[in-house]
């Protein structure tokens, strides 16, 4: 499978969050808030805000855990399975791309309004769609040439926004008329919240980063940093910008007007002010669009790495390294959707299902969390688990409730069609064990035929750290594994131990197992409490191997005063005495991991064992 290439660093993350943060919900919205709200939409701003943080963190604690293409269809897949993960990945991909259509013919309107301005020409509602379809073949034909040029011109365009923003805060401020505020809740702190759920939308971009996280650099720092710092200085530029627009605008005229941060630049800024802040909006729009077709992209990739869509649509080009098809089916759709749809109403199709989305993210955490499967090591955790989470889903229902019967139906169409493809066309191809599973394991006390969640999670996890394999990795991904239950001694134990490495040695048994004995009578192996490494030399040339024995119940030895829960059986030729106290080395520094010891005896199967030597964080041998 190709991979895509890892280009994106911290300020792209933070551009790109950023980006898709600003853009209607700060130089449209504000003024239908505050017909609904009146001065408190400021209250309302701040509410919506902190609504999204819990999806936040949740966003970057998976993220970091798996950081892999798709962001929410590849989360909610891995800890629901299949069938919610089809919904979440086309539910995403909608998503995303109307909102990038919706921000394309944005920038189309602000187009149109300059173009009437300098020149007198009429303009219909076609040569519209003909500008905003202009544009979104522009950003597609970006996505597709480079992630990197993609990700810097992200970058300058959001520095741009942020400059524009700042200086309409340092002049703004200086002509607030507190007088403007007067009966700030004279509407009711219902108002408050209820307009709290409709700007709500506009922090939602803030997640979709997470789609493009294969593409992060070191995504357990960037990722987190970037997500946090952009809903931190984007939420602080909000709250600002919208005190700011209320304090020198007259409410009467704030509501009438279709760009209302634009009119009220022009109070301090004269048309100047009205002039820059149209550009804002200008380049807010491309940002939200050139963002979104970038992230939208990676969900039908992601859906069809897992064969949940045909496999033409995970292709990725071997010269540029970005998923064409995927990007061409999604600038594709955008068009179809400028040019055929009525679009403002399927965006709030669009934003029911982005709160669906955020649900399914709040519960994915919890799933993984409680699964424990050992290879689920997010970088970032969230903090006060599980209580944001609990909150969220909570809040976020009764969020879609306000939502309206239309957008409700459509979502529950999303949810029909994605059953019908998953029971036509995933169900024969598809056979993964997800975190909920394990979770129903626990509780139920079965054991599941597979573990394939738990080694894709631990290759994910060594792709991110970019641990590079050694020796000793290799010998523990093909050594022999032994579970034993109930008390043994120690010569039972060396007894099988003896019979599996016999074959693997090309050693007899008996005089395996005699040395095995011979040399605990030597001296004790038990380096620690309950922790034995018997090691032994074979007969031949190039030969060693380890056996890895795990005894929940104890093993005892002659020369220990505990029982021995953990073993690490080596065995090898005197040639391969150096490597043979290089491995020994590595057994300290797994050894001394924290929580090894409870980590080894709560694994829940001899793969599980495997995994946690795997992933431990020792130093690996470069040369070996």
């Amino acid at each position: 499978m190709a991979q895509l290439k890892k280009q994106l660093g911290p300020m792209d993350v933070f551009s790109v969050a950023a980006g898709a943060m600003i853009s209607s919900g700060l130089f449209v919205l504000p003024a239908i808030a505050y017909a609904k709200a009146g001065p408190a939409l400021i209250l309302s701003y701040v509410l919506a805000s902190l609504l999204v943080l819990p999806s936040v963190l949740s966003k970057a604690e998976l993220a970091t855990a798996m950081p892999k293409a798709g962001g929410t269809y590849f989360f909610v897949e891995r800890s629901l399975g299949p069938m919610w993960g089809l919904f979440g990945g086309l539910a995403n991909w909608f998503s995303l791309a109307l909102k990038s259509a919706f921000a394309v013919v944005g920038m189309a309107v602000i187009i149109e309004l300059v173009l009437k301005g300098l020149l007198p020409v009429h303009i219909s509602p076609w040569h519209l769609k003909a500008i905003a379809v202009f544009c979104c073949l522009a950003f597609t034909a970006l996505n597709m040439l480079s992630v990197k040029h993609t990700g810097r011109f992200q970058v300058l365009l959001v520095a741009v926004l942020l400059v524009i923003l700042a200086v309409f805060v340092i002049f703004g401020a200086r002509h607030i008329d507190v007088l403007r505020y007067k009966g700030f809740l004279k509407m009711g702190w219902g108002s408050v919240f209820a307009t709290a759920g409709l700007v709500f939308i506009s922090f939602g971009g803030i997640t979709k980063v997470a789609a493009i996280a294969e593409e992060v650099k070191y995504p357990g720092r960037n990722l987190p940093l970037g997500m946090f710092l952009a809903w931190f200085i984007v939420t602080c530029f909000y709250i600002a910008v919208v005190a700011i627009t209320v304090g020198v605008t007259d409410g009467a005229e704030l509501v009438a007007g279709y760009a209302p941060i634009s009119v009220a630049a022009s109070k301090f800024l004269g048309s100047a002010g009205f002039a820059i802040l149209s550009v804002a909006a200008l380049t807010a729009f491309i940002t939200t669009a050139n963002g979104g077709i970038l992230a939208a992209s990676r969900s039908p990739l992601a859906m069809s790495r897992d064969q949940l869509l045909p496999a033409a649509l995970s292709h990725v080009s071997r010269r540029f390294k970005t998923p064409h098809l995927s990007i061409l089916l999604t600038g594709g759709f955008m068009v179809a959707a400028i040019v055929f749809l009525d679009i403002e109403n399927l965006v709030k199709t669009a934003s029911t299902l982005m709160i669906i989305l955020f649900i399914l993210d709040n519960a994915s955490v919890i799933i993984m969390r409680e699964s424990k499967i050992q290879s689920y090591r997010p970088k970032f955790k969230s903090p006060l688990y599980p209580y944001p989470h609990i909150f969220a889903i909570l809040a976020y229902s009764a969020l879609i409730v306000d939502m309206g019967k239309v957008p409700l139906l459509i979502s529950g169409a999303f949810v029909v069609v994605s059953a019908a493809w998953y029971r036509l066309y995933v169900s024969k191809r598809v056979s993964r064990a997800s975190a909920v599973m394990h979770v129903v394991e626990r509780v139920t006390d079965r054991e599941l035929k597979t573990v394939t969640l738990e080694n894709e999670l631990r290759d994910i996890l060594l792709e991110r750290d970019e641990v590079i394999e050694d020796r000793f990795d290799k010998l523990i991904k093909d050594c022999d594994i032994l579970d034993i239950k109930g008390k043994r001694k120690a010569e039972e134990v060396f007894r099988e131990v003896a019979k599996l490495m016999e074959g693997r040695l090309d050693t007899n048994e008996y005089v395996l197992y005699e040395k095995l004995l011979a040399r605990e009578a030597e001296g004790g192996t038990v380096v620690q409490p309950g922790f034995a490494v018997p090691h032994v030399v074979v007969e031949g040339q190039d030969k060693f191997d380890v056996l890895l024995v795990r005894a929940v119940d104890g093993v005892d030895f002659a020369h220990a005063p505990e029982p021995v829960n953990i073993m690490f059986f080596l065995a090898g030729s005197k040639d391969q005495r150096n490597y043979h106290l290089r491995a020994l080395m590595a057994i300290a520094q797994v050894a001394q991991e924290k929580d090894f010891e409870q980590r080894w005896l709560a694994a829940r199967d001899t793969e599980a064992i495997r995994n946690l030597i795997l992933l431990s964080t020792r130093k690996r041998d470069a040369g070996t």
